[in-house]
């Protein structure tokens, strides 16, 4: 049976994970006066920096794991790909939400896609592929062009590949040779979208409006809100997600990503029981944010509303707009309707989410032009990169 215990302002919140949405959760659990202790391998994370205690340590490192657990009131996550082992010795000392079943189905895409249809919710054609020769098989029943992924451990385009008639299978399959993959069928959609849904200890539940994603390089690159959808199909997805929601007996948070096909059908393409990416626009636009929601959800306070003040827009920034110096974030933030969030990362990588911006218009359209010329207006006069000083060591508490 789930918990009910209610986890009041002045409780601890352990966070695993020490990204970006780790650092917009504990902004909103620190607003609403609570400790956030935070757990992952690294060290000085964006969550880290914001946190009152920061514990560096393997997932696999059961000692440091359960010395964590004791000092916490309640443990939950900003992704998904924790050991489940992790979470058993966690859940010794102190409440977990989500639940490891919750993490264990949505960690690994053959297990989501069974949960999702042996549940009756749409989805795209798949099958199991753990060899060359079932890859052979396999495009066959799929057909082609297809989509060959990863079954563990893939986000943001990572750990996956389109195949095309003329691909050769062999090289195809290598990279993911000695583990399994998952082969789904390839969906020719009109929008992908996504719908943010809560979920609290007594079952309520509230939804986000609905978000339209464009992604480039299979990195999301625009979220627009609310999604440019016939109402029906918007108030569709919102049930289908709540439904997902229900189903896994989730406490906590869900962003379903969906494929709109032509003539409005849905099909749910993944799942992550966490903040998304695509929820951002909601930590300025929305009455409560997807991170205090997260945190309401976790301590079983009543969820908050999910109104969006205005219509809004969410632009990405990776670490390709440094190539060329620092950016010119006066220009940028000189656009009226403009807000900066920085993640505090110091290595600008290519392809690395190093923060985003998001803008505000009478429509979703018009807060999307603004928040694309507030990206396009950081490069027009970069900046040298100055090195940034290491920050001083956090005191004891």
């Amino acid at each position: 049976m789930t918990s009910t215990r209610i986890f009041l302002p002045g409780s601890v919140i352990g966070l695993m994970g020490g990204g970006q949405l780790g650092r917009m959760f504990a902004i909103a659990a620190r607003r609403m006066g609570y400790r956030i202790h935070t757990f992952s391998p690294a060290e000085d994370t964006p969550t880290g920096q914001l946190a009152d205690r920061e514990v560096s340590a393997r997932y696999d490192d059961a000692e440091a794991v359960r010395d964590f657990a004791r000092g916490i009131d309640v443990l939950t996550f900003e992704f998904e790909n924790i050991p489940t082992q992790t979470i058993e010795w966690a859940g010794e000392f102190c409440e977990v939400r989500p639940s490891a079943g919750v993490l264990h189905v949505c960690q690994h895409r053959l297990r989501e896609k069974q949960f999702l249809s042996l549940g009756g919710f749409p989805i795209g054609n798949f099958t199991l592929v753990t060899s060359l020769e079932d890859l052979a098989k396999s495009e066959k029943v799929i057909g082609i062009p297809s989509i060959l992924k990863t079954a563990a451990f893939g986000y943001d385009g990572k750990g996956q590949r389109k195949i095309e008639l003329r691909d050769d299978l062999a090289a195809a399959w290598a990279p993911f040779e000695g583990s399994a993959a998952v082969l789904e069928q390839f969906i020719r959609f009109e929008k992908e979208i996504s719908v943010i849904v809560a979920r609290g200890v007594d079952g309520r539940m509230v939804a986000y409006p609905v978000c339209e994603n464009a992604h480039r390089n299979h990195i999301l690159d625009v979220t627009t809100v609310p999604a440019a959808i016939p109402p029906e199909v918007a108030s569709e997805a919102r049930a289908l997600a709540a439904g997902i929601a229900e189903k896994l007996e989730l406490v906590g948070l869900l962003a379903v990503e969906m494929f709109l096909l032509p003539g409005g059908k849905l099909l749910v393409n993944e799942l992550a029981p966490r903040p998304h990416n695509s929820g951002h626009f909601s930590f300025d636009a929305s009455v409560t944010s997807q991170f205090e929601q997260q945190l309401r959800a976790v301590c079983g306070l009543p969820l908050g509303s999910t109104e969006s003040l205005r219509a809004s827009a969410m632009v990405n920034l990776l670490g390709d707009l440094w190539a060329h110096g620092e950016p010119d974030w006066v220009a940028a933030l000189a656009l009226p309707d403009v807000k900066l969030h920085l993640y505090g990362k110091s290595d600008p990588r290519p392809g690395r989410k190093m923060g985003h911006l998001v803008a505000f218009g009478s429509a979703s359209e018009e807060a999307a032009h603004r928040a694309l010329a507030a990206r396009a207006a950081l490069l027009k006069s970069a900046t040298p990169v100055v090195a940034k000083r290491k920050p001083a060591p956090k005191p004891p508490r």
